[in-house]
């Protein structure tokens, strides 16, 4: 009986097999009545032809098994292999001897559930024996345990990472996430004792005779000190020497001789004669004997010119002119196109601080307006053509003292009544004629610079310069130069030891020492007309330690417009370090040092720190222009603990490394459009033609604090590309001021003011006073031109580079 029913249940799953054949097939796409077999074979086992083995009744029931595992298969993949029992294994094995054609064979979907056909064959496990499925505790067990082992190795990972940068700081480090409490630790290491020092040691090498003595001893102790790539560059450049003894002047009344500091000449004294008196001279300055009436010009200016033209001949007059409120160079201009023959030069008294007696001191002033005067315009370098020119004017200068005035005038020396100040004076009825000898000799030497470079590590390609001076051994004793050179050495010291700990500055520093400073900034022109490509492009700020110690009253900045808000909070946070909290003296003065070139010539922003006395600050500008000779003793006088020198050099310190770091340049664009506006104040003929220019300027600035550029200034958004965009329109924005013709000894740079108080710019004051002095209304009105494409320039390079960022910003988002 089972074995009757055993049979009959084969029969119907045979039969259940053909049903499913033929539905598959006809599901698929093939011919219907086909029969079709389910078997897991390899490659290798296609066979093309037919076997009997298709039609065998256990491979037609072993089919079905097959299909029902195969369903499963697809459902659950954790199921990969089938075991089959005894019989149906020795079937299989039958199998891989026939010839199989299986290339038509494809998986067909069950017409039962797997569940429902569980129920309907109750020997299903008998056919069909597998591994059992995973349970969900198990699969649970595994993914936390993978989850515990990742969340290990992370944490792991972050220890090793924390503790390895602790202990091993990277040379690549990069500067850009340091802030003020990183700067003070750099700068804490500079000591005032230090920097007395290395003045005391550099003070020994100024009688050298030799340029090039003072120039190896910076090099070897900067290269000391790990600064990269330091070498000399040298210039053969045309200097106006003293001659073998001092000018004298005499006078005809009287037959008397003096020399420059009012001294009585005697063959004595040219025989022991100091250099000091040999160095009282106008270098370019034309030379040879001029007898003549001596005229009072005062200051020079153009009113003071005009007035006297009314009153006097002044065809090959002697003129005596009072230094200061406009460039000597200027001054000279007018005074020779008026038709004076000879200057006799001096600085009043009064407009001196009173603790300040110069009455007997010789100085030396430079006629150069920058550069070599026998290559204008492009460097001294092999190959250049030389223009003979041993002076730069037709006019005999020379500069005198105070004292000799005075005798001159036959008057005592300016005296003080009631607090008020008597200056110095020629009566307009009384005549005197005296007699100038000049004697110069010209010469070529060579001119040396001293350059090192710390290269930056984000933006190697754009460059800080910080420039101080030394003594050029041709020129007078003065020994401010050794102040500026131990400071820019002091600075150097403190950096290089944070940069041995594996920091580096964002963009390049560059360190310069200028030679051949007193005869016009020779060797930072001709560095500059060498390399003024390279310059214009990349150099981002100038930093000026030439004259650190000019008085001890009051500290005293000078910057760009651009800059002057870093340096006023530089001055706040100074003041309140000291206690003492004097008003912000920060302006735009033109400067009278070899920031010159730079400025004037190539629109960098600059600025420079001194201490000097208060009414110098405050009173007319351009005294400077005279080269006092200071002495060791003189600088230690008002310094005598260099703690004034430490003070310059950690604040110009600051703003170096502020400006080599921080991601976005520390310039202000807005205060650039206020400077503006404000040099249009007041009554002075054709503002209001520049007042729209002016404002349409003010507005476009603006946009540098409005929420488009935030993609560059915040923190959390920026990127790379925007910085450098917005970097480079900073950079370039003073560039737009450049004029490219202006009068002598005035910046081509428009924004520089007269003087301190002043809020009329230089340029503008100057085409005013030519403007009345020629009486001529088109060249006044040309100049307004020139101020008015200046604003709109800069007005339109700011609007296209804004533009193209705009652009660059929507092209990435």
């Amino acid at each position: 009986m089972s074995e009757r029913k055993s049979k009959e249940e084969r029969k119907t799953t045979k039969m259940y097999a053909v049903d499913l054949d033929k539905t598959s097939a006809a599901c698929c796409g093939f011919p219907s009545g086909k029969k079709m077999a389910y078997q897991k074979v390899n490659a290798d086992q296609r066979a093309p032809g037919h076997s009997q083995y298709l039609d065998n009744d256990d491979l037609q029931a072993t089919a079905l098994d097959l299909e029902w595992d195969m369903e499963k298969e697809l459902e659950e993949p954790g199921f990969d292999q089938f075991q089959l029992d005894s019989a149906e294994n020795q079937n299989l094995e039958h199998a891989e001897t026939a010839d199989l054609n299986l290339d038509s064979i494809q998986p067909a979907t069950s017409p039962k559930g797997r569940f429902q056909r569980l129920q309907e064959e109750s020997d299903y496990i008998t056919h069909y024996a597998r591994s059992a499925p995973k349970s969900n505790p198990c699969n649970f067990c595994r993914l936390l345990k993978i989850f515990c082992t990742a969340i290990i190795l992370f944490i792991f990972g972050i220890l090793i990472g924390y503790y390895a940068h602790k202990n091993c700081p990277s040379n690549a480090t990069s500067s850009g996430t340091l802030d003020l409490q990183l700067y003070q630790e750099i700068l804490k290491t500079i000591q005032a004792e230090d920097i007395k020092k290395s003045f005391r040691n550099l003070i020994q090498l100024y009688k050298s005779e030799d340029d090039m003595e003072i120039s190896k001893k910076i090099k070897i102790q900067w290269t000391s000190l790990g600064l990269e790539d330091v070498q000399f560059v040298n210039y053969s450049v045309l200097l106006n020497l003293p001659g073998p003894a001092p000018s004298s002047v005499t006078l005809s009344s009287s037959g008397q001789c003096f020399h420059p500091d009012g001294q009585p000449c005697s063959e004595e004294a040219r025989k022991h004669s100091s250099q000091d008196l040999l160095y009282s001279y106008a270098a370019y300055s034309a030379k040879g004997t001029l007898k003549a009436e001596v005229i009072d010009v005062s200051y020079g200016n153009a009113d003071d010119l005009k007035r006297i033209k009314k009153m006097k001949n002044v065809t090959n007059r002697i003129a005596l002119l009072k230094l200061g409120k406009l460039p000597l160079l200027y001054k000279l201009s007018l005074l020779e196109k008026a038709g004076f023959g000879g200057v006799l030069l001096y600085i009043d008294p009064c407009d001196l601080p009173k603790t300040t007696n110069l009455s007997y001191d010789t100085f030396m002033v430079s006629l150069n307006p920058g550069g070599d005067p026998s290559t204008p315009g492009y460097p001294s370098i092999d190959g250049s053509f030389r223009q003979n020119r041993s002076n730069l004017t037709s006019l005999l200068v020379q500069p005198v003292s105070a004292s000799l005035i005075a005798k001159l005038i036959s008057s005592p020396k300016a005296t003080t009544t009631n607090n008020a100040c008597t200056p110095l004076e020629l009566p307009n009825n009384e005549e005197r004629i005296v007699n100038m000898q000049i004697q110069t000799v010209t010469k070529f030497k060579t001119v040396t610079n001293v350059v090192g470079y710390l290269k930056g590590l984000t933006s190697p390609d754009r460059y800080i310069l910080v420039g101080s001076r030394h003594h050029t051994a041709y020129s007078y004793n003065g020994q401010e130069w050794a102040s500026s050179t131990a400071i820019i050495t002091a600075f150097i010291r403190a950096l290089m030891l944070r940069v041995k700990r594996g920091w580096r500055p964002d963009r390049t520093i560059v360190f310069c020492s200028w030679g051949g400073t007193a005869f016009g900034n020779i060797g930072s022109y001709e560095w500059g007309e060498d390399f003024k490509k390279v310059l214009q492009r990349n150099v981002v700020a100038y930093v000026s330690l030439h004259s650190p110690i000019r008085g001890n009253s009051s500290l005293y900045s000078v910057a760009s417009p651009s800059l002057q808000q870093l340096v006023a909070e530089k001055n706040n946070f100074n003041c309140s370090r000291r206690g003492q909290c004097p008003e912000t003296n920060v302006s735009s003065v033109q400067m009278q040092d070899d920031a010159d070139y730079f400025i004037n010539h190539l629109g960098i922003p600059t600025v420079r720190f001194s201490y000097e006395d208060s009414q110098l600050s405050e009173g007319p500008s351009f005294l400077f222009e005279a080269l006092f000779p200071k002495h060791t003793t003189k600088i230690e006088e008002l310094d005598p603990f260099f703690n004034l020198h430490e003070t310059i050099t950690k604040l110009s310190g600051e703003v170096i490394l502020q400006i080599a770091n921080e991601p976005v340049l520390p310039f202000n664009a807005l205060d650039i459009a206020l400077e503006v506006q404000n040099s249009l104040k007041g009554d002075q003929p054709n503002t209001p033609q520049l007042l729209a220019p002016a404002s349409r300027l003010r507005e476009s600035t603006e946009l540098f604090q409005s929420d488009e550029m935030r993609p560059a200034n915040d923190p959390k958004e920026r990127a790379p590309i925007r910085v450098r965009m917005l970097n480079d329109i900073l950079q370039d924005m003073e560039k737009s001021f450049l004029v490219q013709h202006a009068p002598p000894g005035f910046y081509r740079n428009i924004l520089n003011h007269l003087i301190g108080k002043s809020s009329q710019t230089i340029f503008y004051r100057s085409k005013w006073d030519m403007g009345k002095s020629t009486s001529s209304s088109t060249s006044m009105q040309n100049k307004v031109s020139l101020m008015s494409n200046s604003f709109n320039s800069c007005d339109v390079y700011k609007k296209s580079l804004l533009t193209e960022f705009e652009a660059t910003l929507d092209g990435q988002n």
